[in-house]
């Protein structure tokens, strides 16, 4: 085409299009918008001549670059009625700038530039740039209140207007329900003299949240920082506006200032700021003086806001230690961080918004946290009603969603309760009631949904949209969300522009270079349109595809790794791979059915390989909601049957959405599930989730954050959780209200085993009403309502729940401990329960049961003993009571022991720990003296241990004995009791008044065995106790060790084996201070009254020493001189017998061993003495051979290696023969003779042994010719260290019948 052709063309085209846009005029305002959101239209606005106002605007369109051009000429062919004979030449003609009609640049001569929008810099007032200029008073006031002003008239221009999705696609534009907020932690500073504020996180239900309750504006001090934590699509950034909106209204007049960022603008400023330049530069800038303006506001800090939206999208890093300070200038991070801590603009109040799982570390530690939760039922009623409210019928968007459980779920999300409102408004009018939702199953068909509403009918560009998903994901591989024009083609801006896909806004990195920057209406948008080209685009391998199925963490701090901007993009993955997904992606890939089966295949098997792993708590609540998007029941049951049996979720948030979806699964499994929630922030009304779920066990929330708003949604759904057997809600804020919601609901599971409200600061109304629903619990087992604001009456109160109740087997009670143990419930519980007090009844109360009752720590006194006691008296049989660790002391411990022998307690009483003296010590005996079923008790000051230990039932064990002894014509006799009175400071001057109480304690039950063990008796103790113990009667065992005594005094003990028949035993370990007395165990019984078979001093027992029990003295651990085994001897000559005598010690002179050896013929009833772990001199074999001339009965000498002796004794009428044995003893050849020359003494020697000796050859050569002199009768052993081939074993003539026996090893 020839140039004058070409110019006659274009100006047809030209004149065509202003006569187009001037018919469409409000149509060409709106694009002037998106496409220059930076640009005042007022001045261009103003001009009568409708074309003359066109062409001014196409020129200010056509300033901004070939792009924007582009762009628009595609959205007017695409959006306005243009005959193809037209569109072609527009597409093709004005691609070129140099292509403009000369009545285009005609019409840009003599008109006046654009405006710059308010929020702009002009160049030359660039904050920064000029020197300071001063002011005045009165000047800087009026320049700070023109531009407070200014800041509200923007608001109010803008704040309005910017939405996810713009007015044409919503009819519901205006209209704001709130959602759901709710404090995570109580660090929002406080008044302490004022008090809380109508928004303090300790309210009673903190689950309801107004946005004016966000600051509380009582704090003076400390940081004043709020982060608002939701997920994506809860609002956060609409709520920001929402607050700037209310502020320009008037609403929030504390603020003078309200600055509003988005971090996914402020990512694109690279360049280090001041706190002036980015008020200024980077959001509104004043007409004049700047710096008289940030001074007004820095004097004013407490009465301006800043609120940064999208803190997760920060990419900048930043130290918590990094800030800055008042002309600092840093990062754009930095700067909040300042700004939070108070080193910049102290005083002035900060307020974030976040998805959870990316917060910085520079974020203070006071700062709030307040959860965005979304939609309630309620909400989402209201939302829709408002939505629908110009709807021929709204009724029936609202019966959809009451009929439709997953559409109810996804609504609770306010993003995706947009999205479904458009979907339903767009297929009401031409589906059947009930149809329409079938239509939205999940998120993904949702804005599948959403795509086909903006399509017109029959037209789906399948170009268009994948053009759209390759900027998507682009954007999310490079982190970026925001395009300039240049960064998407102009056939795809108009695509978005044209619907409502896209949004507009000013970009502020520089103040000379304002640009116009694009961004999808929501980032979860560009995540879905990315996946669809994932899905869809040939261009994308299926490795690749595979690599974007990932499962994310979304905990509340960040963690090292840091998360991505494609959260959802799985999600929309998983989607996608649905069957009923594969006619649009099919449309999208020219009808390849058989490669979208392979796609989507390539995601369900990722799928199945997470699944079949072991997940933290995030990520299995990510791997649901995947898995429910691919409506997969083959993927469901396999990722229902791989969730382990117990499921922890630990500190991360979790929304009713969330729980669905794992609920959703959960149906699938046919195993039961532990369900454990613990500090996890809790949407109130998520357990409305889990009505229906049959799959639970156990079910445990433990959070704070669970007030009575989540108590109330869940007394709603426990009566429908069949399985549900055990109940845990702990560490909560629930008070009566929610108290009484679960008090409905508790009758309704008859199937509980077990509840467990710990910590949840109940007081007695609470807590008796939970009481009052225990009968309608048959299966209870267990009731935990431990760390509760108890106090001493309500614990009797609840006493007495355990004495009358008759399911209870124990109350266990230690400082904020409070347990309930049940046992099956009988035919009679609810009888019982009906007339508890009745008397008739009394008697099937207590048969048969026992109570065991442990009340440690609960700071009783003497009056609540008192009480106890009367409710105790008329109850069951007790098992156990516990009352250590109150404060009892000596009268309260004696009016329990009083009252133990009618309160029926079979096995323990512990009075532990409860400041008893030593004169309660006496009252506690004393009042035990009748308690015929006492079988132990035992008392240590030291240790504070006072416990009595009762027996089923009086009477005497049988033992072996009574087999022996002929029937007695006598009463039977009592067992015995313990007493145990260790570490009582007990001294010499206490001995008389215990021995009296003691003596008179024993008539109702024998007094078996006292430990008097760890006092302080000394000698004198010890030896006045010696002469008191007749008047106890006979003893089991008298335990005196660690009592300070003396060798003396130990020795002086000996003398209780001649003047008390019922000591058998006598051990004493003198360095280690253990001294024992005890009598023979199998013949306590017969001990009892007193005959014993025994043999005097002296006399012949061979008749009788079948059954004769030998009495054994066992000193251990002392020095023994010849003195003192002197006294021993004497003190043991009166000893009936037989005795056995063990000493040890040390080491034994052969003094000590000569005196020992010409004593023992002064013990005639001796049967065994031995030497153990003594060590003896080389001259002991000659010392010891010598006791044959001393001491005829011996009938076996035994020496080994020197430390160990054993002389055996007997009676004339049984020595057949003397054995004699030396082993080891390192016997020289020197030895030999004047040992054969002792030996030769003894007539009755049969068996010497001299094994493992030194004597040698020579050695052995002296003892065979001494051997003629040496009458053995036996055998001979001589060998040497041990070896069999270097000795002799010799065997003599035989003159008694053992001459042919070995020596016994």
């Amino acid at each position: 085409m020839d140039p004058v052709s070409l110019e006659l063309g274009t100006r047809n085209l030209w004149s065509w299009l202003v006569r187009l846009l001037s018919r469409n005029s409000e149509w060409l305002s709106a694009k002037m918008r998106f496409f220059l959101p930076t640009v005042d239209l007022g001045s261009s606005d103003e001009a009568s001549d409708p074309e003359q106002r066109v062409i001014q605007q196409l020129s200010t369109l056509h300033a901004q670059g070939l792009a924007t051009w582009q762009s628009l000429i595609h959205c007017v062919c695409m959006e306005l009625e243009v005959p193809l004979a037209v569109e072609v030449p527009l597409l093709s003609t004005w691609g070129q700038e140099d292509e403009f009609p000369g009545q285009l640049r005609a019409g840009n001569e003599g008109q006046p530039g654009p405006q710059l929008h308010c929020g702009l810099k002009r160049p030359h007032q660039s904050c920064g740039s000029s020197p300071h200029r001063k002011h005045g008073r009165k000047q800087q006031l009026e320049l700070a209140r023109k531009y407070l002003q200014l800041l509200k008239t923007t608001a109010q221009q803008h704040c309005g207007t910017k939405c996810s999705l713009p007015e044409k696609t919503l009819a519901s534009h205006h209209v704001y329900v709130p959602p759901i907020l709710q404090w995570s932690r109580a660090t929002a500073p406080l008044d302490t003299q004022q008090g809380a504020s109508i928004g303090d996180p300790k309210a009673e239900d903190v689950s309801d949240v107004r946005v004016q309750d966000l600051f509380n504006f009582r704090a003076h001090k400390g940081p004043r920082v709020t982060v608002l934590l939701g997920k994506a699509g809860m609002g956060k950034t609409t709520l920001a506006r929402r607050l700037c909106q209310k502020w320009a209204d008037g609403q929030l007049d504390h603020f003078q200032a309200l600055f509003l960022f988005e971090f996914r603008q402020l990512n694109l400023i690279t360049r280090f700021l001041t706190l002036p330049q980015l008020l200024f530069d980077g959001y509104l800038s004043p007409e004049s003086g700047p710096d008289a303006v940030f001074q007004y506001l820095e004097e004013n800090a407490s009465r301006v806001l800043l609120i940064f939206d999208g803190l997760d999208e920060a990419i900048q890093s930043c130290s918590s230690k990094e800030t800055l300070g008042p002309d600092g200038s840093g990062s754009v991070l930095t700067l909040f961080s300042s700004l939070c801590c108070g080193t910049l603009l102290p005083g002035c109040w900060v307020m974030a918004t976040s998805r959870p799982g990316k917060l910085p570390a520079c974020l203070p530690r006071e700062a709030a946290m307040v959860h965005i939760w979304g939609f309630d039922g309620l909400r989402v009623e209201e939302y829709m009603s408002h939505f629908f409210h110009e709807q021929p019928s709204p009724e029936m968007a609202l019966e959809e969603l009451r009929t439709n459980g997953p559409l109810r779920s996804m609504c609770t999300v306010p993003g995706l309760c947009q999205v479904t409102c458009l979907c339903l408004r767009h297929l009401l009018p031409g589906s059947p009631p009930g149809q329409s939702a079938a239509l939205l199953p999940t998120v993904t068909q949702l804005y599948m949904q959403m795509v086909f509403s903006l399509s017109l009918p029959g037209s789906l560009p399948a170009t268009s949209l994948l053009g759209l998903g390759e900027v998507a994901l682009r954007g999310l591989d490079t982190g970026k969300v925001i395009f300039y024009a240049e960064d998407i083609p102009p056939a795809m801006m108009a695509f978005g522009a044209a619907h409502n896909l896209l949004t507009s806004f000013c970009v502020c990195t520089s103040p000379r270079y304002p640009e116009t920057g694009y961004a999808f209406a929501h980032l979860s948008l560009q995540e879905f349109f990315a996946a669809l080209y994932l899905m869809a685009s040939s261009t994308v391998d299926k490795d690749t595809l595979a690599r974007h199925v990932t499962l994310n963490s979304h905990w509340v701090l960040r963690t090292k790794a840091r998360l991505g901007l494609s959260d959802q993009l799985p999600t929309f993955l998983a989607g996608l791979a649905s069957h009923t997904c594969r006619p649009f992606l099919s449309h999208l890939a020219e009808g390849d059915d058989a490669w979208v089966s392979v796609r989507q295949a390539t995601v369900v098997q990722v799928l199945k390989k997470l699944a079949t792993r072991k997940h933290t708590g995030p990520k299995v609540v990510e791997l649901c909601h995947y898995v429910a998007e691919t409506q997969e029941a083959e993927l469901a049951s396999l990722t229902a049957q791989s969730l382990p049996y117990h499921l922890p979720f630990h500190n991360f948030p979790l929304t009713f959405a969330d729980l669905a979806a794992l609920t959703n699964i959960l149906e699938y499994r046919a195993n039961p599930m532990h369900l454990e929630f613990e500090g996890c922030p809790l949407e109130p009304h998520c357990p409305e989730a889990l009505v229906g779920c049959g799959q639970v066990e156990t079910l445990s929330f433990k959070s704070r954050k669970c007030g009575d708003a989540f108590a109330e949604t869940l007394s709603r759904s426990l009566p429908t959780m069949g399985s549900l057997q055990k109940l845990g809600l702990a560490g909560s804020k629930i008070t009566a209200r929610g108290i009484g919601h679960l008090v409905q609901a508790l009758p309704l599971c008859t199937q509980l085993e077990e509840v467990s409200l710990q910590d949840n600061q109940l007081k007695e109304p609470e807590v008796m009403s939970i009481i009052n629903v225990l009968p309608c619990l048959p299966r209870l087992r267990k009731l935990d309502l431990s760390r509760n604001n108890f106090s001493i009456s309500t614990l009797l109160c609840l006493v007495k729940v355990a004495v009358t109740c008759p399911t209870v087997r124990a109350l266990e009670v230690r400082e904020e401990d409070f347990i309930f143990l049940f046992s099956p419930s009988t035919e009679t519980t609810a009888v019982l329960w009906r007339a508890p007090d009745l008397q008739e009844n009394e008697s099937l109360r207590t048969a048969g049961r026992s109570l065991a009752l442990r009340l440690q720590k609960c700071q009783l006194r003497v009056h609540d003993a008192e009480v106890l006691i009367d409710l105790l008296r008329e109850g069951p049989h007790l098992e156990e009571v516990d009352l250590s660790a109150n404060f009892l002391e000596d009268e309260g411990c004696r009016l329990l022991a009083e009252a133990a022998p009618r309160l029926h307690i079979a096995k323990k009483l512990d009075l532990s720990d409860n400041g008893i003296s030593e004169s309660g010590v006496f009252y506690l005996l004393t009042a035990m003296s009748t308690c015929q079923s006492l079988a132990e008790l035992h008392i240590s000051l030291l240790h504070k241990t006072v416990v009595l230990m009762f027996a089923h039932e009086p009477g005497a064990q049988e033992g072996p004995w009574e087999s022996l002894m002929p029937p007695m014509a006598s009463e039977p006799p009592l067992s015995s009791r313990r007493i145990r009175l260790t570490h009582c400071g007990f001294q010499a001057k206490h001995i008389e008044r215990l021995c009296k109480v003691l003596g008179g304690s024993c008539y109702p039950r024998h007094l078996g065995h006292l430990d008097l063990s760890s006092n302080a008796l000394g000698d004198e103790g010890v030896d006045l106790l010696a002469q008191l113990l007749p008047g106890l009667g006979p003893l089991q065992s008298l335990n005196l060790s660690k009592s300070d005594s003396s060798l003396d005094a130990v020795l002086r003990l000996a003398q209780c084996m001649v003047t008390l028949k019922w000591v058998f035993r006598l051990d004493i370990s003198f360095e280690s201070q253990h001294i024992v007395l005890r009598s023979e165990k199998r013949g306590r019984d017969v001990l009892a009254d007193g005959s014993l078979p025994e043999s005097p001093a002296g006399a012949q027992f061979s008749g009788f020493r079948h059954c004769c029990i030998p009495r054994s003295f066992s000193l251990k651990e002392c020095q023994l001189e010849p003195s003192s085994l002197t006294r021993l001897c004497a003190t043991l000559e009166e000893c009936p017998g037989p005795l056995e005598v063990q000493l040890s010690c040390k080491a034994l002179s052969d003094e000590s061993l000569k005196t020992l050896l010409h004593c023992l013929p002064r013990l005639p009833q001796l049967s065994l003495l031995q030497l153990s772990q003594t060590a003896l001199s080389p001259r002991s074999p000659l010392l010891l051979a010598d006791i044959f001339s001393l001491c005829p009965k011996v009938q076996k000498v035994e020496l080994r290696s020197l430390n160990h002796v054993a002389l055996h004794f007997g009676s004339s009428e049984e020595q057949e023969g003397v054995c004699c044995g030396f082993l080891d003893c390192s016997l020289s050849q020197e030895q030999v003779e004047p040992l054969c020359c002792l030996l030769s003494k003894c007539e009755a020697l049969s068996h010497l042994d001299l094994a493992t000796n030194l004597l040698g050859d020579d050695g052995l050569r002296s003892l065979l010719e001494h051997l003629p002199q040496t009458p053995i009768s036996g055998r001979l052993d001589d060998l040497e260290d041990g070896q069999p081939e270097s000795g002799y074993n010799l065997s003599l003539g035989s003159q008694a019948s053992h001459s042919g026996s070995s020596w016994p090893s």
